[in-house]
């Protein structure tokens, strides 16, 4: 009888943990299939890259929410260096978390472009139909990054790695011989780690906005609907004063949630991303090194990409410019306090604090000049925010950060 209490009162306690998104840190710690293990040892083999020095992991660490994790690159260009000494790209890298849901990159005629993977989309999804699992291919062959020559290469070094059992046994094959075999592999090699960037390892829903959302959802509140006027009804579900009001602002006057959306991604949380494209009319960041080679040049986006895959001029030219709006999921998360990030395409900002001031005053104070004046969005730039709503703003987005779940 005993037993059976125990065991009762056991599965109402995992209920109540689960309901309150209690679990969720438990359960980032799955056991990964095959394939997804496969995917991380893939993500972490620095011996993937022509000069066996370079992973994937180098440029999307896991303690900043899987973007750079260099403090001394984010504080200047904020792009970073490939396999081969001095060899650059040209931004700064994106979250390689919370991007599983990216659709298809196609032209909704309301929402403009969405999809895609890369700040200009150009894993586009068509090859694969996974955006995620064709941008997971181009780094190992991009000679600013991993460099390696040939995908026959790249098979030849997983065949040769320690995890190769693993790798035949998911691949099927090793065979790096036969064109179409290691055309093949190489497909997989993309599909694998995807699969492990959509694992509960990488994109854990763990933060403590998460927390907040269960909560929420168990008391039947439409966190979508939060605002100035009934931000209070929201109390005692785990945001403090600050952040709740931070999110009624992000969600009504400061027009965040326009592109950052609250609306559900497949595992039923925000993604705080529309998978769009945009021009914020950021600042060149002079010390990107591709703009110190070339003081002119100007980061084209997805309108470079369009461009360049053969659209026609009426279809590129309102694209130029324009980058893929990012997840905030993690957007703070760094492994000190004074750690720097760099925000933006090309790294431009190095602090949230100065990302939201100029979202709200791009237009009403004396910034830089836009690196891409062209297609800027206009809704923002002065929305008349006080220092205290952008304060708050910068504080909910710290909730958003894997592993603060309360």
């Amino acid at each position: 009888m005993k037993s059976r209490l125990a065991w009762m009162s056991i599965l109402l306690l995992s209920a109540l943990m689960i309901g309150l998104g209690i679990a969720s840190a438990a359960q980032a710690q799955q056991v990964l299939t095959p394939q997804e293990q496969l995917g991380k040892d893939l993500f972490y083999d620095q011996n993937l890259s022509l000069n066996n020095n370079l992973a994937c992991a180098a440029c999307h660490g896991p303690e900043v929410g899987y973007t750079g994790p260099d403090q001394l690159i984010n504080l200047h260009g904020a792009v970073y260096e490939g396999s081969i000494s001095g060899a650059f790209g040209n931004r700064k890298p994106p979250s390689a978390a919370y991007a599983g849901d990216s659709p298809i990159l196609h032209f909704d005629t309301v929402a403009g472009w969405i999809g895609g993977m890369f700040w200009d989309g150009r894993a586009s999804g068509d090859v694969l139909g996974d955006p995620l699992a064709e941008q997971a291919k181009g780094p190992f062959l991009n000679p600013k990054e991993q460099a390696i020559p040939d995908a026959q290469t790249l098979c030849q070094k997983v065949a040769a790695s320690s995890y190769s059992v693993l790798a035949t046994q998911v691949l099927g094959t090793l065979n790096c011989i036969d064109a179409a075999t290691v055309s093949m592999v190489y497909n997989d090699i993309g599909r694998s780690i995807a699969a492990y960037e959509r694992t509960l390892e990488v994109s854990s829903f763990t933060s403590r906005f998460d927390g907040f959302w269960d909560k929420a959802k168990m008391k039947g509140m439409d966190v979508t609907q939060i605002s100035m006027v009934n931000w209070e009804k929201y109390k005692s579900l785990g945001l403090n004063n600050d952040q709740l009001r931070g999110l009624a602002v992000f969600n009504t006057k400061g027009t965040c949630s326009s592109c950052h959306t609250l609306t559900e991604g497949s595992a039923g949380y925000p993604l705080f991303t529309d998978f769009s494209y945009d021009n914020l009319g950021i600042p060149k960041n002079l010390e990107n090194p591709a703009t110190i080679a070339n003081p002119s040049w100007a980061d084209p986006g997805l309108g470079g990409y369009l461009q360049a895959r053969g659209e026609p001029e009426a279809v590129y030219s309102t694209e130029i410019g324009k980058f893929k709006v990012p997840t905030l999921r993690n957007v703070d998360l760094r492994p000190s306090p004074t750690f720097v990030k760099a925000y933006g395409h090309n790294g431009y900002f190095k602090s949230l604090e100065e990302i939201v001031h100029f979202y709200n005053t791009r237009d009403v104070l004396p910034w830089p000049a836009p690196e891409v004046t062209a297609n800027m969005n206009t809704a923002i730039g002065n929305l008349r925010l006080n220092k205290t709503q952008e304060q708050w703003i910068v504080e909910f987005m710290k909730t958003l950060s894997d592993g603060t779940i309360q």
